[in-house]
């Protein structure tokens, strides 16, 4: 681990961003260019005392998943992550945490979406970023780990994950999810985290199984649909999907027309936040 050129990046980095380069707003006059540390920690997840050691030269060695928060709280490129890690003493990511470095591109988008659901997921549909009012609207889906990032794998796995669908659509968004599956394993092969997913759930879930052998796949999102939230009920929203040019990210904005019932419920979730949510399932 070098500590003086760690510390010597991530300050480099962090005066090289503004707020709004990050979806904060500009704030008071600031004394100093760039981000604060506290700032650069919030993003990261992070404790300011931690991030403040980083750059003092006084820290522990970061953990693997620490530096991955740290490359998408400065919305490094895939170079500037590696290097990140090299400095940190640690090997080059793995292929999984590679693979769920956010696109800084499709970043900069969701850092724009301060009104409305917008959220990133990998091609395992695991959600890698999302905003306040995605997290209202869905749940914080940090708390997840292992297999249970994916949605797919929540879905049929927990009968909670299906609460947010209407019981006449769930049986379209089991055929949707599983298609997108087949597509993300087609291209990452057997022996790929899609694989080890597939295994997994043709174990547990025999409703899986029997879907499986379907063989549909189809990558795109159904363009509109309706979300059920405890407190709020239905909700009807369009979906848009930008996809980053290898396909293995995607943007999910949802909206609703303006002045509709629906338009002002999603308003509604900035105020609910997502802890309410979480008490409410």
């Amino acid at each position: 681990m070098d500590r003086g050129e760690l510390a010597a990046f991530l300050r480099r980095r962090r005066e090289l961003l503004r707020p709004e380069d990050v979806g904060l707003p500009p704030g008071v006059r600031r004394r100093a260019p760039g981000l604060r540390r506290e700032e650069v920690a919030s993003l990261a997840a992070m404790s300011t005392d931690y991030y403040t050691r980083l750059e003092q030269q006084r820290g522990p060695q970061p953990s693997e998943q620490l530096l991955a928060a740290l490359a998408r709280a400065l919305r490094l490129s895939d170079d500037e992550r590696d290097y990140l890690f090299v400095v940190a003493g640690r090997n080059t990511p793995s292929p999984t945490v590679a693979a769920t470095h956010v696109s800084p591109a499709l970043l900069r988008v969701l850092d724009r979406l301060s009104d409305t659901p917008a959220l990133i997921l990998s091609s395992l549909g695991e959600v890698l970023v999302q905003n306040r009012f995605a997290e209202a609207l869905y749940g914080d889906a940090s708390r997840h780990t292992g297999h249970a990032r994916s949605e797919v794998y929540r879905w049929f796995t927990d009968p909670r994950e299906r609460l947010i669908y209407p019981e006449h659509d769930r049986d379209r968004q089991s055929r949707a999810l599983l298609a997108s599956l087949r597509a993300a394993h087609g291209s990452m092969g057997p022996r790929s985290r899609a694989g080890e997913l597939v295994r997994a759930l043709n174990r547990e879930s025999a409703e899986f199984a029997r879907l499986w052998e379907r063989h549909e796949v189809a990558k795109r999102f159904v363009d509109h649909k309706v979300l059920v939230h405890p407190r709020l009920g239905e909700i009807e929203v369009d979906c848009q999907a930008l996809f980053t040019e290898d396909q293995s990210q995607t943007l999910l904005v949802l909206t609703a027309p303006p002045r509709t019932e629906s338009f002002e419920k999603l308003r509604l979730l900035g105020v609910l936040g997502a802890q309410q949510f979480e008490d409410l399932r």
